[in-house]
This record gives structure tokens, C-alpha cells and sequence, in this order.
């Protein structure tokens, strides 16, 4: 049987592989799993949600799996995922759920389950709550011992109090425009800004449950990047759906990824101190341009796999202070402990009203190397990397880069894929060699 949890929870079209009944199993048998046993307080789950219209019936069934197992639920009600990490700690509760979809479209949705401290689940633990959901309930409480359901009336500004430590210079005079994607930082990301002294200017901050990511977010960055124009902004940030995003756009509109983030990041840190063991976290898909930048820089950079789960591993494991992906997600440990895409917007402000720089200047030392990425469909995504043929087209490629690019095969998460990924020194070198390990790859079906 297929593993019902994927790199982050579990996640699908909502109403069809994402049911009613399957949050309400999950619910059920997280309650089990992580809630504290023998305590003679209230146990206690914290529940958040971005504004999808099918979180409203997810909550809801979430909930009472929940108090149907005798747990409380501290609704938090529509805010950023890590918020609901946060608070997760700062309820002092068993564990946290949110229910969102990230940057997904509309139509589908997601569980991620926190534990306690609101770290993410290991394999181990996950595995055991998808036992649970296939064994079913057990014997259920009674009367005054089944769960109840509270609000908590002061999540965002608990939240909000939180981020604000992430500022280390007042941001008065910073014009910024906030594409907030009509998702859960729709509310937090402009009030967290604005409190730090910075001139707001909100985009995609309406949400109707219907057009979260729609065209908009760190998914789609068109319009912020003429918004950042229209207006003469500072710069543009753009977060997803549930806010543990966020890349930017400079002054003149050229989008700032998260790579480029992550080298700007490595570097303020290391001059204030900060930077743990000297060292930076990364995937695999983060761009030669940033490794060559922290190698001149004198900073050592950590490799993982693909997901922040693996980033947040390698963090713990190393005790570092900084590491993320390509895509946006920045994770910051003294901050919390999952990627939040407001710090970073709040971290990369005040790197520019501290040094008085552009975001164009913080970004030089990352020199982004042409980038080549093909999707090949096979029959076999686990083994055909390992094929003699796919093998010598490789070494023959890296042969011809050398130490100026690099290629990476790897199977998708998601789809029956191979992602063929080359970088070189210029782009149609990039384009020749993916085109030439991509046939070889197709030729294996």
C-alpha cells in the first residue's frame, strides 16, 4: 500500500483523496500517537488552517477525531503554518495540525501534524499514525473526558509579538509590496510589516476561499514584479499559500530566489556572529552559483535531499543556524522550527535598512549559472539513473563541465518523473548537455 504521508504530511484533492473520513482517522489516530499519556491536565492539540473553502470542512473533521479521543482543540483559526508551529509550543500543547495545502492550487488540500515543541514528524512516528489510522478506534471516552473545542482569541498577536523579534533594524522608509497569494498570510504578513516601520503596499490579500494561489504568490510573481515597478518599491515579496515561503523581487524587478536569499542570510549572520559552526544548509537543487559564493566567502555548505524536512534534520543534527531551498523556504532555528516565509521578508528588510544597500547590492555575490531542468516520464523512476547507459551519458556530460557546472538526476516525489537538471557556465551548454542525459534517460523505457 502506498505511504499516506508524503515529504510534507498528507496531502491531495480535497473531498476525493483528502476526505472528510481520512481527516477525522487522522485526527483520531494523532491524538493517540502524540498526545501525553498519564497527565492529570487537558490535553490539548492546536488546529490551524489556511483560507481554502475545503478547510473549513477538514477542520472541522480534524477536530472531532480530536475531542472524540478525549483531546482538546485550540483553534487558531486561519494563519501561516509556522504560526501553528509557534504555537504550538507557546500553548505548551501535545502537538499542532494544520490544514493547508502550500502552494498547491485550490482544489487540493493537506494535513501536516506537528509534535510537541512544534517540530515536524519523524519517519518513525508517521509511519505509526498511519498504523493507527488503518487499525481504527479503540475504546473512546465519555461525558466530561471527551475533548472540547476553544478558540484562541489571541493566536495572531501571540504570532505576531514572535516574528517581530526577527527584526534587528527599524524598517521606516522601506516601501515594500507584499503579494500575500489570498492565503494565510493575508492578515499576519502586512500587520507584522507594518509594526516594524515599513510602507506596505498589499497584493492577492482577499482571500474567498477559492483563490488562494490563483496566479499570484511565490508560484506566479509577474505582478508583483510590475507592482514593485508601478509603484517605485524597495522590493517585492511574494509568500504562498501558507506563508513558510517567501522570494522577492528587487527594485528593478529581477526576481531574488531563494538561493540568492540564503547567500545574503549566510553572509549578515556571519558578521554578527551568528552564523553557527560557520556553515550553511542547502538541497541538492540549490544553484552552483551559491556554493561558489559561500566558497569564496569562506563558508562551509551542508548537502541534503530535497524537502525542508531534510534541511530541518541536517539543522538539529549539526546544531546550525540557517538553511533552506531554492524555493523560498528559509529556516532560521532561533526563529522556529519550520520554514517561515514573514521572518524572512522581516530578516531580508532589515538587512537593507542596517546597510543602506539595495536588495540588487545584497545580492551580488550570488551569480545565479544557467540552470536547465527537463521532466522525463519513465517507466521506472527508482532505477533508471543506475542503467549503464544513463551512467556513461553522465560522466560523459560531467566531463565536459568539469568543475564549471554540474548535473543532477533525480526522481520526482510526485510524479512517474526523472528531473534532469544541468548547470553550466552559459546556457546553451546547460541546454545541449540536459537534452543529450535526457535522451538517454527516455531511451531506458
Amino acid at each position: 500500500m502506498a505511504r499516506l504521508f508524503g515529504t510534507d504530511g498528507v496531502r491531495g484533492v480535497a473531498n476525493r483523496d483528502l476526505t472528510a473520513e481520512l481527516a477525522l482517522a487522522l485526527g483520531s489516530a494523532a491524538a493517540r500517537r502524540l498526545a501525553s499519556a498519564g497527565t492529570a491536565r487537558r490535553r490539548v492539540a492546536v488546529v490551524g488552517r489556511d483560507p481554502r473553502a475545503s478547510g473549513e470542512m477538514l477542520e472541522a473533521a480534524v477536530i472531532a477525531g480530536l475531542t472524540s479521543e478525549g483531546i482538546d482543540a485550540l483553534r487558531v483559526g486561519v494563519l501561516p503554518t509556522p504560526a501553528v508551529a509557534y504555537l504550538t509550543s507557546a500553548y505548551d500543547a501535545d502537538f499542532g495540525i494544520m490544514i493547508s495545502a502550500s502552494h498547491n492550487p485550490m482544489p487540493d488540500n493537506g494535513i501536516k501534524i506537528f509534535g510537541p515543541g512544534g517540530h515536524k514528524l519523524d519517519d518513525a512516528t508517521e509511519d505509526r499514525i498511519e498504523e493507527l489510522v488503518s487499525s481504527g478506534p479503540g475504546s473512546r471516552p465519555v461525558g466530561a473526558e471527551i475533548g472540547r473545542v476553544l478558540d484562541a482569541e489571541d493566536a495572531l498577536d501571540r504570532y505576531l509579538r514572535h516574528v517581530a523579534k526577527a527584526v534587528t533594524t527599524r524598517l521606516d522608509g522601506v516601501k515594500v509590496v507584499v503579494d500575500c497569494a489570498n492565503g494565510a498570510a493575508f492578515a499576519a504578513a502586512p500587520l507584522a510589516y507594518r509594526a516594524a516601520g515599513a510602507e506596505v503596499i498589499t497584493l492577492n490579500a482577499e482571500p474567498n476561499g477559492l483563490n488562494i494561489n490563483d496566479r499570484c504568490g511565490s508560484t506566479h510573481m509577474e505582478e508583483l514584479q510590475q507592482a514593485v515597478l508601478t509603484h517605485g518599491a524597495d522590493l517585492g515579496l511574494a509568500h504562498d499559500g501558507d506563508a513558510d515561503r517567501c522570494l522577492a523581487v528587487d527594485a528593478d524587478g529581477a526576481i531574488v530566489d531563494g538561493d540568492a536569499i540564503m547567500v545574503l542570510m549566510a553572509l549578515a549572520m556571519r558578521e554578527a556572529g551568528e552564523l553557527a559552526s560557520n556553515t550553511l544548509v542547502a538541497t541538492v537543487m540549490s544553484n552552483l552559483g551559491l556554493h561558489l559564493a559561500m566558497r569564496a566567502a569562506g563558508i562551509e555548505v551542508r548537502t541534503t535531499a530535497v524537502g525542508d524536512r531534510y534541511v530541518l534534520e541536517e539543522l538539529r543534527a549539526g546544531e546550525f543556524s540557517l538553511g533552506g531551498e531554492q524555493s523560498g523556504h528559509i529556516v532560521l532555528p532561533s526563529f522556529g522550527t519550520t520554514g517561515d516565509g514573514i521572518v524572512t521578508g522581516l530578516r531580508l528588510m532589515s538587512r537593507m535598512a542596517q546597510t543602506g544597500s539595495t536588495l540588487a547590492q545584497l545580492c551580488e555575490p550570488m551569480q545565479t549559472l544557467p540552470q536547465v531542468l527537463i521532466n522525463v516520464a519513465v517507466a521506472d523512476k527508482a532505477t533508471v539513473a543506475e542503467t549503464a547507459t544513463v551512467r556513461t551519458a553522465v560522466a560523459e556530460a560531467e566531463a565536459e563541465l568539469g568543475d564549471t557546472g554540474r548535473i543532477l538526476l533525480r526522481p520526482s516525489g510526485t510524479e512517474q518523473v526523472v528531473r534532469v537538471m544541468v548547470e553550466a557556465a552559459d546556457a546553451d551548454t546547460a541546454r545541449q548537455l540536459a537534452v543529450r542525459v535526457a535522451e538517454s534517460v527516455s531511451q531506458q523505457n
